[in-house]
């Protein structure tokens, strides 16, 4: 059972594999064949559904010549396509919309205006130097400042423990 299982999970990555490999080299072939130089056109700037309707017509030219050189219908392999393609689709995540995103960076910069204020209720930092650190997030100096969400160290990234560790962390 499990090794018909592993088979079946091998065939199928193969397949992906092949289709995405064809589907990469497919444009590019059909690049080459063109003379591989861009023309400039009247209008240079295309539309998205222009680009829609480009990508459609190259899936379209892919899924026939794939159907031939398997010996299947094109209808199979259209719908086999659009069947992983939609799988695809709905194993990555949704993005967050702008409003989304906008209020998490209210939130962020509202989280550092209290860390700031508490520091310099503490003593730690004067109110010119928060300042500055404010300044300095909204100009876009320190990573994921209003440019957008950080990595590790950055906002959004590791948080720290209170001891200088990231939360769920021993540190050793």
């Amino acid at each position: 059972m499990s090794r018909s299982i592993r088979r079946k999970h091998l065939l199928a990555g193969l397949a992906t594999a092949g289709v995405l490999g064809v589907g990469i080299a497919a444009p590019t072939m059909a690049f080459a064949a063109d003379g591989g130089t861009p023309t400039p056109s009247a209008g240079s700037t295309t539309t998205n559904g222009d680009a829609q309707q480009k990508a459609a017509g190259h899936q379209e030219k892919f899924a026939e010549k794939l159907a031939k050189e398997l010996g299947v219908p094109t209808d199979k392999v259209t719908a086999a396509l659009k069947k992983l393609r939609d799988e695809h689709k709905a194993d990555r995540p949704q993005r967050p919309s702008a409003e989304d995103r906008q209020a998490r960076l209210k939130d962020r910069q509202a989280r550092l205006k209290e860390r700031l204020d508490q520091a310099v209720k503490d003593g730690k930092l004067t109110q010119e130097q928060a300042d500055a650190i404010t300044k300095a997030v909204e100009a876009g100096v320190f990573p994921g400042g209003a440019g957008g969400p950080g990595r590790h160290g950055g906002w959004g990234g590791h948080r720290s423990g209170g001891n200088g560790t990231p939360e769920g962390t021993t540190g050793s």
